[in-house]
């Protein structure tokens, strides 16, 4: 029994039922056609033969029999011979008829020929059309068989081709189902028909997303512990030391403000990497249509304040007016976040930020400029727990706008000015709206 939601099981239904449909069809308009040529030859000879008779003499006519509707008439009970008669029609009008019979299990075929010096008189020609109607019936015959075979080797060719068609979806299914975090690998497109190229690569772009985010959670994992550990350490350490002997109170107080000073920097580690697993969160979040333009301005404003607070300037140069694009405005917000304030951070006082926006051919981007120290281009700055400067913080938040700009299928990137001193930190979201 076919199966309603197997793919291959309705496609060879619907290929053998609309098969099949054509076939008969086909065949009923060919036997048809057959029937009605084979006894249009039999009316054109019937009807040549009435007008050599009707031309001729009519005595010579009436010799050759009588009417044919004569029950007495028994030559006509050979079905090798052609009867002619004269009959008479009343009423009939004066114009050429054809009319058919049975009689004894055969059929016969009659013209009737108007005289054109005898009102109602007609040449009656009967031939007797059993052999053709037999023919008729073994040409049926034979087209049903046909019809049958082709049906048959129809629903064959179908198994085969279904059978060739989701062969490259099965093989997609067997790789994806033995797959998991240990065993991730890239599904080789160039062996995969050109109508599955875009799901092929579209499984490629999940498992590179999947295997960043499973490597990203393994090296969070590890620095997240060797983060906790090395302040335990040294929290033990100073309790140790502490205690092996009595000491002035100022000593403990001492140890104890150091104690919690680590606790709270721990604390606040501990704040990002619960900001890791909202952020995670928010890359189910559903995609909506946004003005960027107006987004980015909106997100700048805020920025300007926070900026005015450290005593900084904030200039925005934005283009164009307005564009329209889908993506997912969380994402977006902490890579912004995490570029400006991180420009903010590192450029020194009454210094400038400059956020500038443009579009191209490409894509869309991004620019935030400080005019801080610089970065080492060297290392790896989407590193999580990587601190360089001598700036205070977990080390968490470059890993994070990565992580946001690899689900939005954006890019991120940190390179020094080459114009001054200072970082230019680029996001760039590939374009998929045309600006208005």
């Amino acid at each position: 029994m076919l199966s309603q939601k197997s793919i291959r099981d309705s496609f060879i239904l619907q290929l053998v039922s609309a098969s099949a449909t054509l076939i008969v069809i086909f065949s009923v308009i060919l036997y048809n056609y057959i029937k009605i040529s084979i006894f249009e030859d039999i009316t054109n000879e019937l009807t040549k033969q009435a007008q050599v008779i009707a031309s001729s003499r009519t005595s010579s006519v009436e010799h050759m029999g009588i009417n044919i509707f004569n029950p007495s008439l028994s030559s006509i009970n050979h079905p090798s011979e052609t009867q002619v008669t004269i009959a008479i029609r009343v009423n009939q009008g004066n114009t050429i008829a054809f009319e058919h019979s049975e009689k004894n299990h055969q059929k016969f075929l009659t013209i009737f020929y108007p005289l054109e010096k005898r009102p109602h008189h007609f040449v009656s020609i009967t031939k007797n059309i059993s052999n053709t109607d037999i023919l008729l019936d073994k040409i049926f015959t034979n087209v049903l068989i046909i019809n049958l075979t082709a049906i048959f080797l129809i629903l064959f060719y179908a198994l085969f081709l279904s059978r060739m068609l989701v062969l490259p979806i099965r093989s997609l299914t067997n790789k994806l189902a033995n797959m998991n975090e240990n065993f991730l690998q890239m599904i080789d497109t160039k062996t995969l028909p050109a109508e599955f190229l875009p799901l092929g690569s579209s499984i490629n772009k999940l498992v590179e997303r999947i295997q960043i985010f499973v490597n990203s959670q393994k090296e969070l994992f590890i620095g997240a512990a060797h983060e906790l550990k090395t302040p335990l350490a040294v929290m033990k350490t100073k309790n140790e030391v502490t205690l092996l002997k009595l000491r002035e109170a100022e000593k403990y107080i001492e140890t104890l403000k150091s104690n919690n000073q680590t606790i709270n920097d721990m604390n606040k580690m501990i704040g990002n990497i619960l900001e890791i697993g909202r952020q995670e969160g928010a890359q189910f979040e559903k995609p909506i249509e946004i003005d960027l333009i107006t987004f980015l301005k909106e997100q700048i404003n805020n920025y300007t304040i926070l900026a005015k607070m450290e005593e900084k300037e904030l200039i925005a140069r934005v283009a164009p007016k307005h564009y329209k694009l889908t993506t997912q405005p969380t994402l977006l917000v902490h890579i912004l976040q995490n570029f400006v304030q991180n420009a903010i951070k590192f450029t020194p006082k009454y210094g400038k930020i400059t956020v500038q926006a443009h579009l191209d051919a490409e894509g869309f981007f991004i620019y935030v400029i400080d005019e801080g120290s610089g970065i080492d281009e060297s290392k790896d700055l989407f590193a999580p727990f990587k601190r360089y400067g001598n700036q205070t913080g977990a080390g968490l938040g470059l890993f994070l706008a990565k992580n946001a700009a690899d689900a939005l299928g954006a890019k991120i990137t940190l390179k020094n000015r080459e114009d001054a001193q200072g970082t230019i930190a680029t996001l760039f979201l590939p374009s998929k709206k045309h600006a208005l």
